[in-house]
């Protein structure tokens, strides 16, 4: 008598609806089964796999979609529909909420009115880079029609262009948004290609800032002396902490004694969950660093502050563990950190920076004092030293030509 462990694995039978799984005469597994298709249809797909358990995972991907109602989209249905279903069933679920927000935010503006009405199965390299030379080249202000919203007309409704065209790297953007749509219609086995990538749009130059310098790092600490987030300045300058890990801290993250900082998460704002804390954004960002004592001096005063700030608050304070809180215990805002810290650079008497070059501005005065690129790689959190040396180029020539005239020198004066 045969019993199903004695069954070969390509002829066991599955349950009604899960679809059938055989292997080929080639070895590669396939399986195939009906989902739902545009216009309320049922479709018959087939997908492949090196293993069963490959071709497998991947019919009941489709099928789990299927079943929430998600229709799957063909190759000859246009593109506008399969990114609507990669964002809506896919990206949704692999991207944080603020990057779906502006991925989807990107479909609206560019992808879908420039490529929507293609055929995913038709889209060609050329039918890319067309559209790309021509979003290089079109007024966004004449495009969106903002013109007609403003009382006085100052572009196309006055008769004239103002050419607010796309910078570089926003046209990168919307390039790699539309290379990793079509990366995961390669990979559903929709289309045989991902044709974006065989598209170049050229290295953007990285944004130009200029941080500050060792004077006008100590005058804005001066300027933030007697702020009750004096230490959270402190912090941010010695170290190179982005805001959101800044804000994201919590006391357990800290050994004062040991001098250590553990950076797990980071705060943000979404849409949906207003201020929340999430895992930081790669591997690499989760790290330990090395407080200088300045700053865990500056740390233990800021406790006492606190503590003292909780037994006035009684309470209305909500202890949700923070090191750095509103007066009443609440999370801090990015945004109205970003505004304090508006406040202090003014008060200083400083050029208007942003908040994320104090980073900038740690990793310059780190490398001009000697620091190896692969330590200030590690206490910013890169994943990859590349990063590091392509951010702070600049600083790097300033040094070569220092070290070059030292040379000169010391061949001129012996």
């Amino acid at each position: 008598m045969t019993t199903p462990r004695d069954t070969p694995a390509s002829r066991r039978v599955r349950a009604n609806g899960d679809g059938t799984v055989y292997q080929r005469k080639d070895s590669r597994w396939e399986a195939a089964g009906y989902v739902l298709g545009p216009g309320n249809t049922r479709k018959r797909v087939r997908v492949y796999g090196a293993t069963r358990k490959e071709a497998l995972a991947k019919l009941t991907e489709k099928i789990a979609n299927s079943n929430r109602g998600v229709p799957i989209p063909s190759a000859q249905g246009s593109v506008a529909a399969y990114l609507t279903y990669w964002l809506d069933a896919v990206a949704v679920h692999q991207l944080r909420e603020n990057t779906h927000t502006r991925y989807t935010t990107v479909a609206r503006l560019y992808l879908i009115p420039g490529l929507g009405r293609k055929k995913l199965s038709k889209l060609t390299a050329k039918d890319v880079r067309t559209w790309l030379n021509q979003l290089r080249t079109t007024c966004q202000c004449c495009a969106h029609g903002l013109d007609s919203a403003r009382d006085r007309p100052l572009c196309c409704a006055a008769g004239k262009c103002c050419s607010k065209r796309l910078s570089p790297l926003t046209l990168a953007y919307v390039h790699s948004v539309l290379k990793s749509a079509l990366e995961h219609a390669v990979r559903e086995e929709e289309i045989p290609r991902n044709v974006a990538r065989n598209v170049r749009t050229g290295t953007p130059r990285p944004r130009r800032f200029e941080p500050l310098t060792a004077e006008e790092a100590r005058e804005f600490l001066a300027a933030a002396r007697g702020h009750r987030l004096h230490s959270l300045f402190e912090l941010a300058l010695h170290t190179g902490l982005r805001k959101g890990e800044l804000l994201g801290l919590r006391w357990e993250d800290l050994d004062l004694d040991a001098g250590t900082a553990a950076i797990r998460r980071t705060l943000q704002r979404t849409r949906t969950g207003g201020l929340t804390t999430l895992p930081t954004k790669t591997r690499a960002s989760e790290r330990r660093i090395a407080l200088p004592t300045r700053c865990v001096q500056s740390l233990k005063l800021h406790h006492e502050q606190q503590q003292r700030e909780r037994e006035a608050a009684g309470t209305t304070w909500q202890n949700d563990a923070h090191v750095f809180t509103t007066v009443q215990g609440r999370p801090i805002d990015p945004t109205n950190l970003t505004r304090t810290f508006t406040t202090i650079v003014r008060r200083a008497g400083l050029r208007r920076i942003r908040f994320h070059d104090l980073r900038h501005s740690t990793a310059t005065l780190l490398l001009e004092q000697g620091v190896e690129l692969v330590v200030i790689k590690e206490l910013l959190g890169h994943a990859h030293i590349g990063v590091t040396a392509t951010v702070y180029a600049h600083v790097r020539l300033r040094l070569q030509r220092d070290a070059i005239d030292s040379l000169g020198h010391a061949l001129d004066h012996p």
